[in-house]
């Protein structure tokens, strides 16, 4: 189901609150995740030990906890009350503020220039409008600082006719579907595809450079417990990771 109704309704808000608990449990193991995704991420990062990290849609934690005990002190923030109570259980003993904060909106309780890195793994596509993210994001990184995010693949889910509905690539539109690998029932989803030009321009006329831009592969061990998305992500890729300095 897709729609071009850029509506200010918070999608990550609306889905996550669904499934919030099961999330939690299913993605630290998920392959699409931990096997996919995050290692990917997490190489763009690079080493963090006595830097400031923003971990920016939070979720769980997953990330900051990572961050943390590689030495980091973390501030992060998710919109789902429910998925900040689980990174603070996550997180207890570790050097992790969490607060509750929206990306599409200011983050004014953060001070200019006080984070050497900033990460947002898997939460722009919740978010209508990157622009106004991408320079908050400016605004709260100090110099030299670089930025890592990684969100859905913009060719994938336009190939998906689910996803695109009547649009073309070009257009920014709304879809939602149902998820599986989360348990019953099946938590829909909805979230925003746009063109990768959309993606890139939004961030580079904030006032970053983009560093890298990685389309991941799977690592190998995927191949064991999860082969049917092995073979499919080595074929195609379903994420894109993005680094960017200022």
């Amino acid at each position: 189901m897709a729609d071009t109704d850029l509506s200010s309704t918070s999608l990550g808000l609306a889905a996550y609150a669904e499934f919030a608990d099961r999330y939690a449990s299913v993605a630290p193991t998920k392959a699409h995740n931990a096997l996919y995704e995050r290692p990917a991420t997490i190489a763009l990062v690079g080493d963090v030990s006595g830097l400031r990290i923003l971990d920016a849609g939070c979720g769980p934690g997953i990330f900051s906890e990572i961050f943390a005990r590689s030495g980091a002190t973390v501030h992060a923030f998710d919109i789902t009350p429910r998925m900040v109570e689980l990174a603070r259980i996550r997180c207890a003993g570790l050097p992790v503020t969490l607060a509750e904060g929206n990306l599409a909106e200011p983050l004014n309780w953060l001070q200019d220039a006080s984070f050497d890195k900033i990460v947002c793994a898997l939460a722009l596509d919740y978010v209508a409008d990157l622009a106004p993210v991408f320079k908050e994001f400016r605004r709260v990184a100090s110099p030299g600082a670089t930025l890592v995010f990684s969100m859905s693949h913009p060719m994938r889910d336009w190939m998906d006719e689910r996803t695109h509905g009547a649009w073309t690539y070009f257009d920014t539109s709304r879809f939602g579907m149902y998820w599986g690998g989360f348990g019953e029932p099946k938590p829909f989803v909805q979230s925003y595809r746009r063109p990768l030009a959309a993606v890139l321009n939004s961030l580079v006329e904030s006032g970053w450079n983009l560093d890298s831009f990685v389309e991941p592969k799977p690592l190998e061990e995927m191949k064991i417990v999860d082969p049917e998305h092995y073979t499919e992500l080595s074929m195609a890729p379903a994420f894109i990771c993005v680094r960017a300095r200022c």
